[in-house]
Order: C-alpha cells, then structure tokens, then sequence
C-alpha cells in the first residue's frame, strides 16, 4: 500500500480527473460483490471513449513498472471489465519498457470448438511472468478466481494492479490486498487510495462534504487494521 501522507503525483491525479469526468466513482448508497454497502463505487464500464484508452493504460503501466519492473511479458485482464484495462496496460507498458508485451483474458466458459480453452490473447505458458489488472477489490473474489484459473498454465502471476484501494477489510480484519498477499502469495498494487482519492476531491471542492463525510465514517467502520 503507498504512504498516504505522501503527495498525489501527476499521473495519480490525472487518474481521479478521469474517474470523475467518466462518472466512473459515483457516490450515493450502493451493494457490492462482496454483499457490503458501500457509498462509493468504481465502474471500469464507464470508460468507453477511446482517449480513455490512453489515460488508463498511463497510470497502469505506470504503476505496473513502478512494483514489478520491466520483465513482465503478458497483462492478464478478467473478463469482461478487466479486458480493456489489459489492451490499454499492455499497449503502453510496451510504449515504457521498449519490447513486445502481450495481454489476454479469460472467457467465461471454455470454448470447446475453433481455437477452443479457456483464454483469449497472448499464450499463457509455463514461466510467463504475468500481471494481473483489475478494477477494484472488495474482498477478493474476482482475483482468487482468476488466480486459480491460471494455475494449470503454469504462468508465474508477480502481482496485480487495481485501480483504487477500497482500504477495507477483507475476509477478516486485515485488508483485502493483504489476505490475498498471505494467502496467494500474490503481492497487489493500486494506482490509488480512496483516501487518496476523496482528499484530493474534497480540497478542489468536487466532492460535497457530506459525501466525503460518508466515505470517511464508511473507513472508520470497515478500515483494515
């Protein structure tokens, strides 16, 4: 997790610009995967304008090579919301490290005719150092699933990258990104904080202050120790 206390760099707040431009943090009174209320939420979906593109593949890329360096040869997307974010990681993480990089997702059933299996995109071999990007993470679910699909391939997973940390506590006091450290072995990065991100919104005025009132006492409730 970053140290908070440290300013937002440019790609950071370049990165909450397009969250609220795309309505893609929403606040109000909303149910999660994971079954919790929450009065935010993140919708990748609401990136569908091709600039878009450019901008999330930025402040991935930028966050991939930042924690995992420059070996990663394949950005692995969850279907469906996670495919884009991969295209957009992969092409410009290949821009920052000046090679080829593939990316690839997960269909939701395994295709049994054509090309057939259980993936899409870059071959996921034995030894294939992959990252994973996803949206956001509540308590998991999303990254363990998708974990144990790529077990049978062999492919080495360094990590995975999120856009926002919800900060919140997963299965039990410790945080999501934590559990999943410990259990996975899977070290899991965000592009920022949702303290990060309200403190930011809330100093220039574009979050109201009893929205960002909601969201700090939601933390004072679910934050992971």
């Amino acid at each position: 997790m970053r140290d908070i206390s440290q300013p937002l760099s440019t790609a950071q707040r370049t990165f909450v610009d397009l969250l609220v431009e795309r309505g893609a943090l929403r606040f109000g009174a909303f149910t999660l995967k994971s079954g919790r209320s929450s009065p935010y939420f993140i919708n990748a979906g609401c990136f569908h304008h091709g600039g878009d593109l450019t901008r999330l593949g930025a402040a991935y890329a930028a966050t991939i090579r930042a924690r995992f360096g420059d070996g990663i040869a394949v950005i692995f997307g969850p279907a469906y919301k996670g495919i884009p974010l991969a295209l957009a990681a992969a092409q410009e993480y290949e821009r920052l490290v000046g090679r080829p990089v593939g990316w690839a997702f997960d269909r939701k059933e395994a295709k049994d005719h054509g090309d057939g299996g259980g993936f899409v995109g870059a071959p996921l071999t034995a030894g294939t150092p992959v990252v994973l990007v996803d949206d956001v993470i509540t308590a998991g679910t999303a990254l363990r699933e998708t974990l144990a699909k790529l077990v049978p391939t062999g492919a080495v997973v360094r990590g995975a990258v999120v856009a926002v940390d919800r900060q919140e506590r997963g299965r039990g006091e410790r945080s999501a990104l934590a559990e999943l450290a410990d259990e996975c072995g899977v070290p899991v990065a965000a592009i920022i904080t949702i303290t990060e991100a309200v403190d930011h919104l809330a100093v220039d005025g574009r979050l109201l202050p009893a929205d960002a009132a909601r969201i700090r006492s939601h933390l004072a409730e679910h934050r992971a120790s």
